[in-house]
Order: structure tokens, then sequence, then C-alpha cells
């Protein structure tokens, strides 16, 4: 999860995606955003004013509070600074403080125990009325697994750690965990005596392992004075004589050099492979 120092953003987030408070600019109070004088628009900071965290006390059967061994209760008071424009009037100040209040009550998962405003007051800097609201949030923290208690939590998964869930670059994809299970694939096939032949693997190899299990890695005619390649490797960048990557596997390419045959689809002859994805 998310740090608790990340929470008034998390907030500010949230209330600016809601249509019914899109007469109002949200923003944490720090960094503080430039306002206009005087000020157009009701505007409001939102930052933690107080926070404890406590041991957690939960009452037995016979109504004795026990000490929580895993738990710890985490209280937070956040701070609303909500300023309007004079011409809006000192009533719009709690107006606004009951619309967001209400929001963030029944449309989060957010516990808010008690909540509350103060005086309005005029501020001269940016001709506008100025109160200062604040809400109670309680978080149950039990980290232990041994713990079967289902405590709930004062922000869901998807409201605190929205950003973290919907950026793809963090987590990794099916095809990632695909990768990793199973990196590579072998599998053989049977010489038809033609001078190429095409194999089939599925994907792209990154490199690629070829060979004949039944003959040695190079036969040598030294009657003759040449030799018969029984070993293939392969890369993207990089290959040996007889053997091509494809992008659906690879295929086998009758090759000479210096004496050297690499052949490949000798007929009848098995050959192994392993591809790596």
């Amino acid at each position: 999860m998310d740090s608790v120092v990340t929470i008034p953003q998390k907030i500010v987030d949230w209330l600016n995606s809601q249509e019914e408070l899109n007469d109002i600019t949200f923003f944490t109070e720090f960094p503080p955003i430039l306002k206009s004088v005087p000020l157009k628009k009701a505007i409001v900071a939102v930052g933690i004013e107080e926070m404890s965290i406590v041991d957690k006390f939960i009452a037995n059967d016979d109504g004795v509070l026990e000490k929580q061994e895993y738990c710890r209760t985490a209280n937070i008071k956040t701070r609303l600074s909500i300023c309007v424009p004079y011409s809006y009037g000192g009533s719009a100040c709690h107006d606004y403080f009951t619309k967001i209040i209400d929001a963030l009550t029944f449309r989060t998962d957010l516990n808010i125990e008690e909540s509350g405003c103060s005086e309005i007051e005029s501020d001269r800097d940016t001709s506008a009325l100025v109160c200062h609201g604040w809400f109670k949030l309680a978080a149950d923290f039990c980290p232990a697994e041994s713990v079967d208690e289902n405590f709930t939590s004062f922000l869901d998964k998807e409201f605190i750690c929205s950003g973290h869930i919907t950026n793809s670059e963090a987590h990794v994809t099916a095809e990632d965990k695909e990768h990793w299970n199973n990196p590579f694939i072998a599998g053989y096939y049977t010489g038809t005596g033609q001078s190429s032949i095409t194999v089939s693997v599925g994907f792209e190899p990154k490199m690629l392992l070829l060979f004949c299990p039944d003959l040695p890695t190079m036969e040598i005619d030294f009657d003759a004075g040449t030799a018969a390649n029984h070993i293939a490797f392969a890369t993207q960048d990089y290959y040996s004589s007889g053997v091509r990557l494809t992008t659906n596997g690879f295929r086998t390419v009758k090759s000479t050099y210096d004496g050297i045959v690499s052949f490949f689809n000798e007929l009848g002859v098995t050959y192994c492979y392993i591809a790596f994805k």
C-alpha cells in the first residue's frame, strides 16, 4: 500500500474526478498552487493535521478488553481548507464542506468517524472567505497472517493504490509470467533429405540450439579431407552454418564452408532442438 503521506494526494485525485464537485479545484497543501486575486473559483486544500498510532484492544466474551498483539490502530485527522470568493457568501463554505464529506463518506471506503469545521474567516490577500474543515479516519493495521479477523481498511486498494494499479510498467503481464514459467521449448524432427526444412515452434526464438543426438558433434573424413557438422547455434543477431531463425521458428540450409558440411535434414535422421523464448 502507498505510504500514509500520499493519502492527501489520493483524496485530491478522487475528489477532482467527481462531476458534482467540478466547480471546485482540489489540491494538496504542499506544494501550494498559485491562486488568482481576487479569488474567482472555490478551492480546497487537503492535508494531514494529526496522526497517532496506538495499540488495538478488542473486548473478549467476558467484556474485558484484550490487547491485539499483531494489530495497531491509526487515527488520522485530515484537514480541508475551503476558500470561496466573497461573492459566493459565507454559506457556500459550509455547503461545499457538506458536499465533500458526503462524497467521501458514502462513495468511498473511508472509515470517517468524525467531521467538523471552524468559523468562517476573511482572507484579504486573496479576497476570499475561508473555512477550515476536518474529518477523522480510523485505520486498523494487522500485518500478521495468523490473525483471522477481517478488519476494514480506511482506504480500499482501488482508492489508495489506483496509480499503482493502473501503472502497466510496474506489473508483469501474463506473457511475462508464461515466459518465466516456460522459458524454452524442446522438440525434435526427422530429416526428409531435402536441402532445407522449416520447423515451426510458435514464436520467434531469441536463441536456438540444434543437434543430432545419434551422431557425434563432428564427423571427419580424413581420406576425403572433409567433415560433417552435427550441431548448430543461432540467435537473432548471430548464427552458425546450416541454420537460420524465422519469425515462427527456424529453417535449416545445407552449407559447406572450407570442407565442413552443415546439413541438418539427412533422410531418416532425428534432430533435436531447444528454442528459447
